[in-house]
């Protein structure tokens, strides 16, 4: 038993070779336009609303309560895939206290988020705070950690004045006295306050070099005698003057006039080298 089929003519395979490119370049064209809807697909459901933000990091001035409110307000309802972490980063290091903060997605509902608190120093010009940096953080705080230094200086000057104390508080550290107050006024001259309310003139040349003779010549002064003396004033070429507390019983001899009261801007105590072979008393005259 045979079967017959009808023979293809010329004509009619070359009809068939025609239609079949016409056919790929449609199904073709049918794959490129669906190609965008399937990635718009995948994007939607990528871009998940936030309904968690996690909040790490060490707080004692800040709360994580208010880290994720001002989240919450810096994503204005953005889902997961379009907010932007940059935004939410800069809102939090708006926050006072607030050092440095880092924002992560984590799928598939939330936010990773962390915070470094900055860590005061200093106080400044009263109710300021300085980092370690000199960075003015907080211009004004109602009640400042207790027992940070007061710093003070013209604007400007806040890192100048931070790095001087830092080098200067290391020194004395092992002497066990501390500074209290340093300050640097608008004639360019600086000065500190010991912890024994102590003044230490430094004036406005050749600061480091007399901090050195401070400490050489000065401190073990200070060290034994801290509670008759009033100031300390480094603004001599070579040397140093000690004004002493009125009325203090050592002091106060007929012996001793310059004892008497206390040394005046442009006198040398040199009868105190006699007294005191740790002291040394300027021979070439008063330089600010």
């Amino acid at each position: 038993m045979w079967s017959w089929k009808p023979k293809r003519t010329r004509n009619r395979r070359a009809s068939e070779r025609a239609e079949r490119p016409s056919r790929r370049i449609t199904r073709r064209a049918i794959t490129v336009a669906a190609a965008p809807v399937v990635l718009l697909a995948g994007l939607w459901a990528l871009n998940r609303p936030i309904l968690t933000v996690t909040v790490t990091g060490r707080f004692e001035h800040v709360t994580p309560q208010r880290i994720e409110r001002t989240v919450a307000r810096a994503v204005r309802g953005a889902g997961l895939l379009r907010v932007s972490l940059t935004d939410v980063r800069r809102a939090i290091e708006t926050l006072p206290w607030v050092a440095s903060a880092g924002v992560q997605r984590a799928w598939p509902h939330g936010l990773d988020v962390w915070v470094r608190e900055q860590r005061a120093a200093a106080r400044w010009d009263g109710d300021g705070l300085v980092n370690s940096s000199g960075v003015l953080f907080l211009s004004h705080v109602q009640a400042p950690p207790p027992g940070l230094v007061r710093l003070s200086g013209p604007e400007g000057t806040q890192a100048e004045v931070t790095r001087r104390y830092l080098v200067m508080q290391k020194r004395l550290a092992p002497s066990g006295l501390a500074i209290t107050a340093l300050s640097l006024d608008a004639s360019g001259a600086w000065r500190f306050a010991l912890s024994d309310r102590i003044t230490v003139r430094l004036g406005r040349s050749q600061v480091e070099d007399r901090f050195d003779r401070f400490m050489s010549a000065a401190l073990g002064i200070v060290e034994r005698r801290a509670a008759a003396i009033s100031y300390v004033d480094m603004r001599y070429t070579n040397g140093f003057a000690i004004g002493w507390r009125e009325g203090d019983p050592q002091n106060a001899t007929a012996s001793e006039s310059w004892h008497a009261r206390p040394a005046g801007p442009s006198e040398l105590p040199c009868g105190l080298a006699q007294r005191d072979p740790g002291a040394r008393c300027g021979q070439e005259g008063y330089d600010a």
